[in-house]
C-alpha cells in the first residue's frame, strides 16, 4: 500500500525532531497521515504545523512512549482519525553516559531500556491487531550502529539496541505469513539533537573514543529519513528482517 489520496495511516514516534521530525515530514509530503508522537508537546505540534502548511496530513500525540497509557493513546488516534494502522515506525530513543557495564547504575539501564527497548515492544503489541485484521502492515525500528558492534555507546544503550534488531527479525518471522513486514536500520552519525551526557575521563567513554575514528560522514536526518521510507514503501516489498547500517560504511572498517 503507497501514499495516494488517502494515503496510508503512519505513526511516527520521537517525530518532534531529528530523524523522526525528518520522517514525519517525508510521509506527509508523499500524501500519507501521519501520527506524529514525541515526548516534547511542543516540538511534536512544531512538526503537524509544518506537515499541514506542506499540504500534508498529521497530528500529534505527546507523552512517554513508556507508558502503557501514552501507547493506548497513541494507537487510538491513528486508528480514530486515520482508519487503522499501516506503517509504524518505533524511532524514539534516548542515549546513554556512554558508561562502561561497570559503571551503569540500576536508574539509567532501566529507563534506557524502557524507552528504548519496551516502548518499541508496546507500541508494536498495541497495533498488531489493526495490521492483522488489515492483513497488511510495515514495522521499520530505528536500531543503532550500536546494534551491530559493541563499541558504540555504553553498556545500556547497546543491550538496548541490540534487543531491537531481535524484536525486529522476530517480528518478521512470527508474522511475514500475516502480510506484516518488519526492518530495522541502523544509524551511524547523525546529525540530531539527541543528548549525550557523557565523563570524557570515565572508563567508557575513554574506552570507547578510539573507535570513533572510523565514524564516517556524519548524515544529515532526512537521509536516514529516506530509508525508512524506502522500507516501508512497495519497493521494498520483499525486504522482512533486514537490518540495514545507514553508516557511510562505519560498520564494514
Amino acid at each position: 500500500m503507497t501514499g495516494g489520496p488517502d494515503g496510508r495511516s503512519v505513526i511516527v514516534t520521537g517525530g518532534g525532531s531529528g530523524i523522526g521530525r525528518a520522517t514525519a515530514l517525508a510521509f506527509a509530503a508523499q500524501g500519507d497521515r501521519v501520527v506524529v508522537a514525541d515526548l516534547d508537546g511542543a516540538a511534536a505540534d512544531a512538526v503537524v504545523i509544518e506537515a499541514v502548511r506542506a499540504g500534508g496530513t498529521a497530528t500529534a500525540v505527546p507523552g512517554d512512549l513508556s507508558e502503557q497509557a501514552v501507547v493506548d493513546r497513541v494507537t487510538a488516534t491513528a486508528v480514530g482519525r486515520f482508519g487503522g494502522v499501516d506503517v509504524l515506525v518505533n524511532n524514539a530513543g534516548i542515549m546513554d553516559s556512554m558508561s562502561a557495564l561497570g559503571d551503569v547504575d540500576d536508574a539509567e539501564w532501566e529507563r534506557v531500556i524502557r524507552v528504548n527497548l519496551t516502548a518499541p515492544f508496546l507500541l508494536t503489541r498495541a497495533v498488531l491487531p489493526h495490521m492483522l485484521a488489515a492483513g497488511h502492515g510495515v514495522v521499520v525500528n530505528t536500531a543503532s550502529e550500536a546494534a551491530l558492534r559493541g563499541s558504540a555507546a555504553g553498556a545500556a544503550y547497546t543491550a538496548s539496541k541490540h534487543g531491537v534488531v531481535g524484536l525486529t527479525k522476530s517480528l518478521a518471522v512470527t508474522y511475514r505469513g500475516n502480510g506484516i513486514r518488519a526492518n530495522a536500520v541502523c544509524p551511524g552519525g547523525t546529525a540530531t539533537g539527541i543528548a549525550v551526557a557523557a565523563d570524557p575521563t570515565a572508563h567508557g567513554p575513554s574506552a570507547l573514543a578510539p573507535h570513533f575514528v572510523n565514524l564516517g560522514r556524519v548524515a544529515r536526518p532526512e537521509e536516514q529519513a529516506a530509508v525508512i521510507l524506502f522500507l516501508a514503501s512497495q519497493a521494498a516489498s520483499n525486504i522482512n528482517g533486514a537490518i540495514l547500517p545507514v553508516d557511510d560504511g562505519w560498520s564494514a572498517v
